[in-house]
């Protein structure tokens, strides 16, 4: 009994297993295309936000590890110090 429904069922679902297949597969392929395209546009976003941070061109940065800013460390090469009030240029970068 429970064979001959299941045959039945196959029989009758079948002609449409192709397409299902078929929508599917590209279904998940646009999934992925979408997903990598989010994930690429993401980090181009955040790569740009991160190279405003002027840290590195400031003459009180001193690039130890220890003191990174001599003015404000705590906000030194972070997103906070986008717009440092302290900000001076380096005038001469071989002085600093």
């Amino acid at each position: 009994m429970i064979l001959q429904l299941l045959r039945f069922l196959i029989h009758t679902i079948q002609p449409f297993l192709v397409p299902i297949c078929f929508v599917c597969a590209w279904a998940f392929m646009s999934a992925i295309a979408w997903s990598l395209w989010t994930a690429v546009r993401d980090g181009v976003n955040t790569s740009k936000r991160l190279h405003q941070i002027p840290c590195s061109h400031c003459q009180y940065f001193t690039g130890d590890y220890r003191l990174k800013c001599t003015v404000r460390p705590s906000i030194a090469n972070t997103e906070a110090a986008i717009d440092c009030l302290d900000y001076q240029p380096k005038t001469n970068p071989l002085l600093y």
